[in-house]
């Protein structure tokens, strides 16, 4: 049979999954990227002659498909991120809890994690395994979807244990605050990591940038079985024709036999209109944003630990709800600490100069490091469209358009997960199955 050519827009985790996957099943693949760097919404930044990320992020042991894809373009997730066990450690002074799960099969591992938890009740201790023991008998699976803080309320949490470790979650794993996050695709996230072997609830954490992580390495991967990437190349146009399909840009005018969209859902919106308007109109979603902070202090400067969690409180105008140091990721880094503030819409609001001196009052306080009140250079990024908001019940569209020859790649996509790497990488290769499938078909 003919390799079929397939243009894929967009070079983001989803886009650069899919066209690995189709270049494995043998197709001939062109993607187009409209941006200089590779990774979407998850890619490298350039500051101060230093590499930094648009958003700092951990990854999971669940996450299969990508630690897969990472392996089959040549990369060896072992020496790119590093690997600890599940745990939610607060800064020992901040009045916050410390949770670690031990080297132990599952579900041992996360019931010595809690008998061992210091800054918990015995009543949060309690609370925590009811949820568990429900979640495991429920196959974690609700039938109606509710919001999280419901579910939540339904199993008696405790308000301690909530806001040491049901809400950081939730909005660390949906970047949507829990009063609005789905149930449903929460427990999702939780059935794959808690609820599933050791192994997937430990938490990967990058060594290098992003785009370098999957993305570049992808890119590497087409070239090298005869695919074209073209990036700095915004696609204005895409047209049924008789043959196939037609793909154009200010600099390319290409008839391919499909189509992979794997913009996000405002471009692909778009660039569907005149073709699927009714599909077009359905991708009007609400977003969330990522701010990180990138502080620079002195080389000598390190956490006791990689990262920690950091309570929030956005009436005391306490932001931050991650701190990773990032030289302890990567010696080149030293000294630079990252801040994270997933769900910053509020955050944001009020300005760079004023969060930026709120986020060093905070972390000083909470680590009890004076030094952190002074960094020599910051950076500031907030991706105001990092994620969809993940609210009970949304409307997430297939990957199969309803077109022949037409596919949507994308974390916003139909699938169990929220907006995440793992999410995209997934939606990019069911995306690149069902199109193979459907060019075998008579």
């Amino acid at each position: 049979m003919r390799k079929p050519a397939v243009a894929i827009i967009g070079a983001g985790w989803a886009g650069c999954a899919a066209a690995v996957e189709l270049t494995r099943r043998g197709a001939q693949v062109i993607l187009l990227e409209a941006s200089r760097t590779l990774g979407g919404r998850a890619r490298r930044v350039e500051y101060q002659g230093t590499t930094l990320d648009n958003g700092q992020h951990i990854l999971l042991g669940a996450y299969r498909d990508t630690l897969h894809l990472m392996q089959i373009v040549g990369l060896r997730p072992s020496e790119a991120l590093l690997r600890l066990p599940l745990q939610m450690r607060y800064p020992a002074n901040s009045g916050g809890m410390d949770l670690q799960a031990p080297h132990l099969p599952a579900p041992f591992h996360m019931a010595w994690a809690v008998l061992r938890a210091k800054g918990l009740t015995i009543a949060d201790k309690l609370a925590l395994a009811r949820f568990s023991s429900a979640a495991q008998w429920m196959r974690w699976q609700l039938n109606v979807d509710c919001t999280v803080s419901e579910l939540l309320d339904r199993f008696d949490q405790t308000e301690r244990l909530v806001r040491f470790m049901w809400r950081p979650l939730c909005i660390a794993a949906l970047n949507t605050p829990p009063e609005r996050a789905s149930a449903v695709v929460f427990l999702n996230v939780l059935r794959d990591s808690l609820g599933a072997h050791r192994s997937a609830s430990d938490m990967l954490i990058p060594r290098r940038d992003l785009s370098s992580l999957f993305p570049d390495a992808a890119v590497s991967y087409v070239e090298h079985h005869g695919g074209q990437v073209y990036a700095g190349t915004q696609v204005r146009t895409v047209m049924c024709t008789d043959q196939g399909w037609r793909v154009q840009s200010d600099n390319l005018d290409q008839e391919v036999d499909a189509v992979v969209i794997s913009t996000p859902p405002a471009q692909a919106s778009a660039l569907l209109m005149d073709l699927i308007p009714v599909l077009a109109e359905s991708l009007q979603m609400t977003y969330e944003p990522i701010t990180t902070c990138y502080l620079q202090y002195a080389p000598e400067l390190s956490l006791p630990a990689v990262f920690y969690a950091l309570q929030d409180d956005p009436e005391k105008h306490r932001w931050a709800q991650f701190i990773f140091d990032r030289g302890q990721l990567d010696a080149l880094q030293a000294g630079l600490m990252g801040v994270v503030i997933s769900a910053s819409s509020e955050a944001i609001a009020q300005g760079n100069a004023v969060l930026l001196a709120e986020i060093v009052l905070q972390i000083a306080a909470d680590l009890d490091m004076p030094a952190l009140l002074n960094p020599q250079w910051h950076r500031i990024i907030s991706e105001k469209r990092a994620t969809f908001s993940c609210t009970p019940n949304l409307y997430r569209p297939k990957n199969d358009t309803g077109m022949k020859g037409l596919f949507l790649a994308g974390d916003y996509t139909a699938n169990d997960y929220p907006a995440t790497l793992e999410g995209a990488v997934r939606s990019g290769r069911e995306a690149a199955r069902q199109l193979m499938l459907q060019s075998e078909e008579p």
